[in-house]
């Protein structure tokens, strides 16, 4: 009955579908992929599909789908985005490992059943949470392994999935296998009804990193306040948060890393006009004894720097941009602070403030007072610190997890 309303509804608004889509910026051949027509060859190997919707998504599995490929040599692997965005991230990250990357089908009977006609996968990987009525159905019509990964629901979709239980119960059992990020979203999947013998917590992907290499030395000379992948109107804030610090932490330095070394120029003056002595790395600074403040301003060091900072800010935060990727310093055991705009990575940050790692400020003010707490009370600073060390082997060894899951089925 669902397959038939969707594909009638389908049908009746295609013209619509066809506009926004050209709107959107889909090409042709882009929607005539999310029609199903893909042309694949899979040499009678196993098919192994990873589906990311767009960009985040598809970063928080690129690290599993290298690993798919090195223990799975012989399977075909294929890996499908619903956006633009996310073609473009899994062409440029991707197409020297895998197999195909094309779009993820139209959810209607007509498209999935070309989709899958066309690929023959035999286990499907949703990364995060998409629920597809149609293409879980005929999956589990095929014998298709069709599994989330990385799943996660926020506050506000449980609640409508709460209410519509009677809908979401029985398509949801149709998945073969739902893998969480958290005992939280274990617990919401399970109320929903799902089978608890195929509902499990595998932790979050993202955490599967380890630390990069610190190929050089640095002399602190003091306690750093890291400033990160700043954007446009963030400096100011973070030279505000400095200025106030520094009348009560003589020792406390600052490290600005703008996002985008373009912006060099105009940092420069910000600092210049703060009446702090500062410098650039690209100089060949290796040491904070002769400087308040340090421009980051070379490729490739940022990741490794946060070793030798105390606080972090990260920015993109105090913007429309949605935040960067907190993890880089937690990694290293630094506590993070972020502004308010964290979209891109609330899931994280979401895992990090609960485990006492990192904070999300409203304002400068609330920056400063924060900051202000882990400098002048060491039991503090060295409780977030282990926190940051906990949150991490709390939740490393998804990957591993999924890679058995697939070795499982296949």
């Amino acid at each position: 009955m669902i397959g038939f309303i969707s594909e009638i509804i389908y049908r009746l608004i295609y013209p619509f579908i066809l506009i926004f889509h050209k709107q959107c910026g889909y090409s042709n051949e882009a929607i005539r992929l999310k029609k199903g027509f893909v042309e694949f060859n899979t040499d009678n190997k196993k098919v192994i599909m990873f589906h990311g919707v767009s960009v985040g998504e598809i970063n928080a599995i690129e690290k599993l789908i290298k690993k798919t490929r090195e223990v799975f040599t012989d399977a075909k692997i294929v890996v499908t985005t619903g956006t633009n965005t996310g073609q473009d991230i899994a062409h440029k990250k991707l197409s020297g490992v895998v197999d195909l990357v094309t779009y993820f089908p139209f959810d209607v009977p007509s498209c999935d059943k070309r989709f899958l006609d066309n690929i023959k996968p035999d286990i499907i990987m949703i990364a995060e949470t998409e629920i597809w009525p149609n293409i879980a159905i005929e999956c589990k019509n095929r014998r298709i392994k069709l599994c989330i990964i990385n799943g996660r629901i926020s506050d506000r979709t449980y609640k409508s999935y709460k209410a519509l239980k009677f809908f979401f119960k029985p398509l949801l059992n149709n998945y073969a296998g739902i893998y969480t990020q958290s005992s939280e979203d274990l617990d919401k999947f399970l109320s929903l009804g799902t089978n608890s013998e195929t509902t499990k917590r595998m932790n979050n992907l993202k955490f599967d990193i380890t630390a990069p290499n610190v190929d050089f030395e640095f002399n602190k000379s003091g306690r750093i306040l890291l400033c990160a992948s700043t954007h446009s109107g963030e400096d100011e804030i973070c030279l505000g948060v400095y200025s106030a610090l520094k009348e009560k932490y003589d020792d406390l330095k600052l490290i600005i890393a703008p996002r985008h070394l373009t912006r060099k120029d105009d940092v420069e003056t910000l600092v210049g006009e703060s009446g702090f002595t500062y410098g650039f790395r690209s100089e060949g600074i290796k040491s904070m004894s002769d400087i308040d403040i340090m421009i980051l301003d070379t490729m490739g060091e940022l990741c490794k720097m946060f070793a030798y900072s105390d606080i972090s800010f990260i920015g993109g935060s105090f913007n429309k941009t949605g935040g960067h990727n907190p993890l880089e310093s937690i990694i290293f055991d630094k506590p993070v602070i972020s502004g308010p705009s964290i979209h891109n990575f609330k899931d994280i940050y979401a895992i990090i403030q609960n485990a006492g790692a990192g904070f999300v400020v409203k304002n400068k003010e609330d920056f400063i007072l924060t900051a202000d707490k882990l400098l002048n009370d060491k039991h503090y600073y060295d409780i977030t610190s282990k926190n940051c060390n906990n949150v991490f082997k709390e939740q490393q060894g998804a990957l591993e997890y999924v890679i058995n899951v697939i070795k499982e089925i296949l």
